[in-house]
């Protein structure tokens, strides 16, 4: 007996062949796992997804990756690979109604032993109460999900959902990888793209990891009808170089500086004016990376150099004065200077140090003889009393304590043996010796 009220199960849209009209980039979506290129760290038989494959069993994942590097393409094949239904949505386009019924229609698929993969693209579109939304249809196994990001999940997904997904990092394709891509594009379009050997290796270097922007380039030259084939010159001049990405306020951002930060450091001028240079030319603004010089000069360098901190100022005043481009001179000498100068730490972690003990001892009073005394009752209480004024001494140093009586002395700046601050601790060295032969006479 056939049950008409019986919710009707969703089904998979018919298979279709490839549309020849289609974007290159879409005919040339690979049918198999392993016709996905650049991701063997995944896609292999140790990676995290062939393990999976093998097992016939899929857990709610997380894609993460620079744009076209193959993420919708591996969640499409996951499905086909252990049968299970594929629905598809953008986080950009869609909003809780959708959620809602794709929910729905998953339940019933469950029911009927068919159970779903949905593929959220651009997963961290969605604000926190709709992630919120995925987790109990995750955790009963009604749907399995992979969400699809080009930013850090860490930073842009609830840690309550991503607890329950494996986040799976895919890398930018390499030269290897991208020229794979071209030579599947030349093999369905039946002819070889009209470039040089120089310019094909040009135009893969002008992706920047990115196959789709690599197979959209390729298309437009294979559509146009070029007598002779293009050099390097001819094809820049052809084709517009692909703008990097950079989101000012996302990861590519927060990665940028740091490596900047870090190549001053580690003392390599070049490395960190290259990386001072992608910020620039990809449109960050000047004076947030000024402040980070800033904060690298006093951070890294301190007193080994303190013309460090003083050329970080010259520079945003030069900035502030000249503008761009002229003012990103002064911008690239501040950082060339940091980048040789000496380094120390040792004013950053006497900072630490410090603040950690004055935290520690709460309110304790300085020693009576170096409290200021304004008001006779005051003076008659015993403030300033015996005081040592230093300037009167031979040396100009008297010697004196002061520390509060509860503490004992503390030991939070150690100056390096480098720039200025081998001069600094000769001095500090001098001085300690000083004390010591002060408290052996009292």
């Amino acid at each position: 007996m056939v049950d008409l009220f019986a919710e009707e199960l969703p089904s998979d849209p018919p298979a279709e062949a490839a549309d020849p009209h289609a974007p290159l980039a879409d005919r040339l979506r690979p049918a198999s796992l392993d016709a996905i290129v650049g991701q063997d760290h995944l896609t292999g038989p140790d990676g995290a997804i062939g393990r999976m494959i093998a097992a016939g069993k899929l857990s709610s994942m997380v894609l993460w990756g620079p744009p076209g590097t193959g993420k919708t393409s591996i969640a499409r094949l996951l499905a086909d690979a252990v049968g299970l239904r594929f629905v598809a949505l953008s986080a950009v386009f869609s909003g809780v109604a959708d959620l809602k019924k794709i929910f729905s229609e998953a339940r019933v698929a469950a029911k009927a032993g068919r159970r779903t993969l949905l593929f959220v693209d651009e997963i961290h579109r969605f604000n926190r109460s709709q992630q919120d939304g995925f987790l109990p249809f995750v955790e009963d196994g009604t749907i399995t999900l992979v969400g699809a990001t080009t930013e850090n999940p860490s930073f842009e997904l609830n840690a309550a959902l991503l607890s329950r997904c494996q986040v799976l990092i895919l890398r930018r394709l390499g030269p290897e990888a991208l020229a794979s891509l071209l030579d599947r594009a030349e093999a369905l379009v039946g002819r070889s793209l009209p470039l040089t050997t120089d310019a094909r290796e040009a135009l893969i270097a002008s992706a920047d990891g990115d196959g789709r922007f690599l197979l959209n380039q390729a298309e437009t030259l294979f559509d146009v009808g070029l007598d002779e084939p293009l050099d390097p010159a001819g094809l820049a001049s052809f084709l517009q170089r692909r703008v990097a990405v950079y989101d000012k306020d996302r990861e590519g951002h927060y990665n940028l500086i740091s490596a900047l930060h870090k190549s001053i450091r580690g003392s390599d001028p070049q490395a960190a004016l290259y990386y001072l240079a992608r910020m620039l030319v990809a449109g960050e603004e000047p004076l947030f990376v000024l402040r980070r010089l800033v904060r690298t000069a006093v951070e890294d360098i301190g007193l080994a150099d303190p013309q460090a901190l003083v050329q970080c100022l010259a520079a945003k005043d030069a900035y502030d004065f000249l503008g761009s481009p002229e003012g990103e001179l002064a911008i690239v000498q501040a950082c060339l200077y940091l980048a040789a100068a000496p380094k120390s730490n040792a004013a950053y972690k006497a900072q630490k140090a410090a603040w950690r003990s004055a935290r520690e001892t709460g309110s304790l009073m300085p020693p009576m003889n170096i409290v200021n005394a304004p008001t006779k009752m005051m003076k008659e209480a015993g403030y300033g009393k015996d005081y040592a004024y230093d300037h009167d001494t031979e040396d100009g140093f008297s010697g004196a304590d002061y520390w509060p009586e509860e503490m004992t002395a503390q030991a939070y700046y150690h100056p390096v043996n480098r720039g200025f601050e081998a001069k600094i601790a000769e001095r500090l060295a001098f001085w300690d010796e000083k004390r010591r032969q002060r408290r052996k006479q009292h």
